[in-house]
């Protein structure tokens, strides 16, 4: 599809480079300018794809001739560019928990496992498994917060224990009270951190399955959602902290 493209400007001259350009139906910018050819360069480059090419824009162009606003509408990424997330991130990734049910846990034999009241076998060498394996063997932070109802639901029961799992793979895993969050005001969203720069807002449909995730990179919204992890792990207790709490609580 042939895209319809609007000179915006160039810095250097009417018809010169480097110029930008905007498509007016994505909304996408596009740049051109001389080619970044220094090695070194190149090799401090961060996000740099193999089919991807550096080059040098003036910061007045940019300035002069890019867009003004924000695109307003949420930006809606499936369940493939979500999952590759965790392959991108470089030194941190957290999520916060408020559900009271997901429903692919479900599906899954350590489940079923968990409901007849047997110990779940966790399978250490899945593919969700190796990726967080490799990141956190690599010296990468993995941490989460998971929120439990009074009385917690069985899905949530069921994450307590998967606990394991999460902890043998590397992850910092903490727990609280729904009542605790809402105390301290966390909102009922749930939503993953990647490097403190990217959220990720989780999409539910209404039979609580994972359809997408809504990215935000704006900087203060992003610095909002910072705040709200810090808040929720300065409230939380370890998972097995919380659940021999919850044990002797019903006891």
């Amino acid at each position: 599809m042939t895209r319809r493209l609007r000179f915006n400007g160039t810095g250097s001259g009417e018809g010169g480079c480097p110029a930008v350009h905007e498509d007016l139906d994505s909304g996408e910018i596009i740049v051109h300018g001389p080619r970044l050819t220094d090695p070194e360069a190149i090799a401090r480059l961060q996000h740099l794809g193999t089919d991807e090419i550096p080059i040098v824009v003036p910061r007045n162009t940019l300035v002069d001739f890019g867009p003004k606003e924000r695109d307003p509408r949420p930006r809606i990424i499936g369940l493939d560019q979500f999952g590759k997330l965790f392959e991108r991130f470089q030194h941190s990734a957290w999520h916060l928990e408020m559900r009271k049910r997901y429903a692919s846990d479900e599906f899954t034999d350590t489940y079923a496992q968990f409901v007849r009241g047997e110990t779940p076998t966790w399978d250490l060498d899945t593919e969700w498994s190796r990726t967080i394996r490799a990141k956190t063997d690599d010296g990468a932070y993995v941490g989460r917060v998971r929120i439990v109802d009074s009385p917690p639901t069985t899905g949530q029961l069921y994450l307590l224990a998967h606990g394991d799992k999460n902890a043998a793979l590397g992850e910092d895993v903490r727990t609280m009270w729904r009542e605790d969050a809402q105390r301290v005001h966390l909102p009922d969203e749930d939503f993953w951190i990647f490097d403190a720069h990217l959220v990720a807002l989780l999409v539910f449909d209404e039979d609580d399955h994972l359809t997408g995730a809504e990215l935000i990179t704006e900087p203060a919204a992003v610095n909002q959602y910072n705040r709200l992890r810090d808040i929720a792990w300065h409230y939380a207790v370890p998972y097995k902290q919380f659940a021999a709490d919850l044990a002797a609580k019903e006891a």
